[in-house]
C-alpha cells in the first residue's frame, strides 16, 4: 500500500516542487496551501507523513501548532518542519516537541527523500514493536480448566455473533480486560478499533471530555473514548466510578447513539458495543443510590462473573507454564524450573489473582537464571510468605492460645484440611491418600468442620 504525506506550505512553489518530488517515487500526495486548509485535511484524515512549513498565513498561529495537533492525535505520525528563515531556537523548539526532523529552505531533492524514507521507516519499526508489545501483554489466553473459567469460555464463544452489551464483574486482576478483548476479537467487529477508558484513573472534572471530547475556540478538537471507539468497542473499565451526573449522559448515548462534543453543537453519531467491567457490586451501588439503575440494566445485558485465583486453585499449573513460556520469549531467556507442587502457590491468598501470580512468574524468570529449583523455591517463599503466611500463623496461633484445647485443636484441623485441599484443587482421594485417612473418615472430618467443598 502507498503511504499518503501531507505538504503543508503556502508558497505555490515549493507545494508543488515536494508534491512532484514524492509523487515520482510513487507516494500519494495530498497539500494544503493555508493553515486553515491544514486543519480541515489534518480532520479529515491523518496522513502517513507530514511536511509543514514553519510559517503560514496565519499571524497568530502557524506550522508548530499544526505539529503539536497531529503529535497529539498521533504520536506514531511523523512530521518533517521546513523554513527558510527560521532561528536556531525554533528549530529546537520543534524537535523537542516531537517533529522527527527540521530543514532548512532550500533543500536538494536527495535531501527531503532521504528525511522521507528515513522517517517513514521509523515509523513503522515504531507501529510493529507497539504491534508486538500489544500481542505479547494484550494477547494472553484465557487460560483454565476449572468449572468457572469453563463457563467464561462458553459465554465468549456465545457473544462471538451478538451484539449485546456486556458487564464484567470480578475482583482486581482476575482478568476482566482480557475478557473483553476476547468478546472484541471474536465479534464482527475485530477489524474495528478496541478503545478502553479506566475510569477510575480520571479526575472528576474530566469524564465528559474523556467519554465525548472537547470542541475548542481555535477550531483544534479533541476527540474522546466514544468517537474514538466508533464502529468498533468500547471497555469502561471500573464504569461504577464513573460520576452519578455524567451516568446520565452515558446513558443518553445508549438510548439515542448519538452525542455533543463538549462546547460543540452538532450531535456525533456512534455505532460501538460497549462492555463495561467492574470490581464492586453495582447492585450494591444502586441500592445505596451511588449508580443509576435505569443504567446498570442498559449495561447488564450479558453479565460475566470472574472467579478469585483462590478460589480456583486448579489453574495455578496451567497458569504458571503459559506465563513462563509468554514471559521467557518477551524477556529472552530461558524459562524457569518452577515446581508446582510448591505449598506455597496453593495456600496463598493472591489477593491480586491473576495478575499477581503473573508478576511472580516474571520476577522468577527474570531473577532465577540459572538458578536451581531449590533456590527459586525459596524465592517463592520469600515473595509469597510474609504477606499472608507469617500473618495468619500468629494470628491462628494467639487465637489458639486464648482458647480451650479442643476448640484450638479444631482451628488447626480446619486449617490444615483447607490448606491440603487447596494443594489437591479440592479433590477428597489425593488429600486423604496425603495425610494418611481413610476417604469416608475425611468426609465426616470435612463434615465435622464446617469445610464444603474447595472449587
Amino acid at each position: 500500500m502507498h503511504k499518503e504525506i501531507l505538504v503543508i506550505d503556502d508558497n505555490p512553489d515549493i507545494r508543488v516542487l515536494v508534491s512532484n518530488i514524492l509523487k515520482e517515487q510513487n507516494y500519494i500526495v495530498r497539500t494544503a496551501a493555508n493553515y486553515d486548509q491544514a486543519i480541515n485535511e489534518i480532520k479529515q484524515k491523518l496522513p502517513d507523513l507530514a511536511i509543514i512549513d514553519i510559517k503560514l498565513d496565519k499571524v497568530d498561529k502557524d506550522g508548530i501548532d499544526l505539529l503539536k495537533l497531529v503529535i497529539k492525535t498521533n504520536k506514531l505520525v511523523p512530521v518533517i518542519m521546513i523554513s527558510g528563515h527560521a532561528t536556531v531556537q525554533i528549530a529546537v523548539e520543534a524537535i523537542r516537541l516531537g517533529a522527527y526532523e527540521f530543514i532548512e529552505k532550500p533543500f536538494s531533492k536527495e535531501k527531503i527523500l532521504n528525511y522521507v524514507n528515513r522517517a517513514l521507516e521509523s515509523s513503522q519499526l515504531k507501529k510493529e514493536k507497539d504491534l508486538i508489545e500489544n500481542k505479547l501483554f494484550h494477547s494472553f489466553e484465557l487460560i483454565g480448566k476449572s468449572p468457572s473459567i469453563v463457563k467464561v469460555k462458553k459465554i465468549i464463544d456465545k457473544l462471538a455473533t451478538s451484539e449485546s452489551r456486556v458487564l464484567i464483574s470480578g475482583p482486581t486482576g482476575t482478568g476482566k480486560e482480557l475478557v473483553a478483548r476476547k468478546i472484541h476479537k471474536n465479534s464482527l467487529r475485530s477489524k474495528e478499533p478496541f478503545i478502553i477508558i479506566n475510569a477510575a484513573l480520571l479526575k472528576e472534572k474530566t469524564y465528559e471530555k474523556e467519554l465525548f471530547g472537547e470542541e475548542y475556540d481555535d477550531g483544534n478538537i479533541s476527540f474522546g473514548a466514544l468517537e474514538r471507539a466508533n464502529k468498533g468497542t468500547l471497555l469502561i473499565d471500573e464504569v461504577s466510578e464513573i460520576p452519578y451526573e455524567t451516568q446520565a449522559n452515558v446513558l443518553r448515548v445508549l438510548i439515542d447513539q448519538k452525542f455533543k462534543r463538549l462546547n460543540g453543537s452538532r450531535d456525533i453519531n456512534v455505532n460501538i458495543r460497549l462492555i463495561s467491567s467492574t470490581s464492586k457490586n453495582l447492585k450494591d451501588l444502586v441500592e445505596m443510590n451511588k449508580f443509576r439503575e435505569d443504567l446498570y440494566h442498559r449495561l447488564n445485558v450479558m453479565p460475566i462473573e470472574l472467579s478469585s485465583l483462590s478460589s480456583r486453585t486448579e489453574d495455578i499449573p496451567l497458569l504458571i507454564d503459559y506465563f513462563k513460556q509468554k514471559l521467557s520469549e518477551i524477556n529472552g531467556v530461558q524459562q524457569p524450573k518452577i515446581d508446582i507442587t510448591n505449598d506455597s502457590l496453593y495456600t496463598y491468598n493472591w489477593p491480586g489473582n491473576v495478575r499477581e501470580l503473573r508478576n511472580l512468574v516474571e520476577r522468577i524468570t527474570i531473577l532465577s537464571e540459572d538458578e536451581n529449583k531449590n533456590d527459586i523455591n525459596k524465592l517463592i517463599e520469600d515473595i509469597l510468605t510474609p504477606k499472608t503466611t507469617i500473618e495468619n500463623n500468629r494470628i491462628l496461633l494467639e487465637k489458639s492460645f486464648a482458647s480451650p484445647l479442643k476448640e484450638a485443636r479444631k482451628n488447626f484441623e480446619r486449617e490444615y484440611l483447607l490448606n491440603q485441599l487447596k494443594k489437591n484443587h479440592g479433590n477428597i482421594s489425593k488429600t486423604a491418600d496425603f495425610i494418611g485417612m481413610e476417604r469416608s473418615a475425611l468426609h465426616r472430618k470435612l463434615k465435622e468442620l464446617g469445610i464444603k467443598g474447595i472449587n
